[in-house]
């Protein structure tokens, strides 16, 4: 399996120029090439590269192979378009705003990352440094930092492309990485159910829970310092915004990489596989408050109970959670299944009763059939657990032996 593996550059102030130099050359090239395709309808790599190949290294200084990647970078760009335009995820057929995405070329920002191959971009691990072709020439002896792991992982497992990135004004390589994987375990002893929410991030079957409020106090904090800077408007003001506005989403990709490494790990150390709730609906599906007016406090404008509640919701990365346990579960050969959450908060993990009657509060599961109290979410985690398991032996092949005559 492919995992990209994202290193620090080290560059000094004239190679970091020479970089900004590149990745803007490289881009003005690939709005060229956008509205040739644009124009001309040749939108695949080798049509594209027959009419643009010459001007990209004649007019913007790019190299034989930097000219090949610009190129690629464009067709993808534009074969990603149509996907989105067939799956009608940039509107329908007709529409104003299909129209006005089908007529206007894909554009590039100065900035954006550029993709190199290794005739472009070559690694010396032992030394830590990476030579890299500019438009200023080659630049040698260019150091780079990453954790150990993922030194170890690029050492052992790079292959392909890599794509120069600046963030901030801080520069970076995203290396991709093929990373053999475990066998999976065809014969799980069960399967772990995990249910995503907000107050409680994942709730395992087995009882493990990942609580989700210290990071939405954190959140709430950064929400209250953004408005205070933005009501301030000032230049130094704007300056804490643009240096603050990055670091919630580091903040909630720890904890999901965190929360789906021991998820994980879990169910490899027990032999288990994992059942996750179907994903489609998950921010509908949450209960919210009933909406209430915004009340004012000294004068002062204070959103109000169903906003913030929706604030919390819309900000957390199901999706992003949901990523990190799949490929890691496919690294260590642990079964992954996806399954209907309907009614699982509503239907006992006992005896299968179900009712809105049974969740008289948000965290108490009380069952009107049998009786059993549990943790809410801990009771459909394991609902998930067992759909996991039917999903899973109504996949696999019968191995009861044949009738007889």
């Amino acid at each position: 399996m492919k995992v990209v593996v994202r290193v620090k550059l080290l560059p000094s102030p004239v190679q970091a120029r020479a970089l900004a130099a590149t990745l803007h050359a490289c881009n003005r090239a690939a709005n060229h090439a956008s509205h040739i395709a644009q124009n001309t309808g040749a939108r695949r790599k080798y049509a594209l590269q027959e009419k643009v190949y010459h001007q990209l290294k004649a007019e913007f200084g790019l190299s034989a192979q930097p000219a090949v990647r610009v190129i690629g970078k464009v067709a993808d760009a534009y074969t990603t378009r149509a996907a989105n335009l067939q799956a009608g995820n940039l509107g329908r057929k007709g529409s104003v705003k299909r129209k006005r995405v089908e007529a206007t070329p894909i554009a590039f920002r100065a900035d954006a990352a550029q993709p190199f191959d290794d005739q472009c971009v070559s690694w010396r691990m032992d030394a830590r440094t990476v030579s890299i072709w500019t438009v200023s020439g080659r630049l040698k002896n260019l150091g780079f930092t990453s954790s150990p792991d993922q030194l170890k992982m690029l050492a052992e497992h790079r292959q392909g492309e890599s794509a120069l990135i600046c963030q901030d004004r801080a520069w970076f390589l995203a290396a991709v990485c093929e990373v053999p994987e475990q066998p999976l375990n065809e014969e799980p002893e069960g399967f772990i159910g995990v249910d995503l929410g907000i107050v409680e991030i994942a709730t395992t079957s087995t009882g493990q829970r990942h609580g989700g409020r210290q990071l939405n106090r954190y959140r709430r904090r950064q929400m209250r310092l953004r408005a205070k800077l933005q009501a301030k408007g000032t230049k130094s003001a704007k300056r804490v915004l643009k240096r603050q506005r990055r670091k919630e989403s580091r903040r909630a990709r720890d904890v999901n990489h965190r929360i789906s490494k021991s998820i994980v790990g879990q169910a490899e150390r027990t032999g288990h596989g994992i059942a996750l709730e179907d994903l489609k609906g998950i921010r509908g599906r949450v209960r919210q408050a009933h909406p209430s007016p915004a009340t004012t406090l000294n004068g002062r404008l204070r959103r109000s109970p169903a906003k913030k509640q929706r604030a919390a919701l819309h900000a957390w990365s199901f999706a992003q959670l949901r990523d990190f346990i799949t490929y890691k579960a496919r690294r260590a050969g642990v079964p992954l299944v996806v399954v209907e959450a309907a009614y699982t908060s509503q239907t006992c993990s006992e005896c299968d009763h179900t009712s809105r009657g049974n969740r008289p509060s948000r965290a108490r599961f009380v069952c009107r059939g049998c009786g059993v109290i549990l943790h809410a979410d801990v009771n459909a985690s394991r609902n998930l657990a067992h759909r996991g398991e039917a999903v899973w032996i109504a996949g696999r092949p019968s191995t009861a032996p044949a009738p007889s005559g």
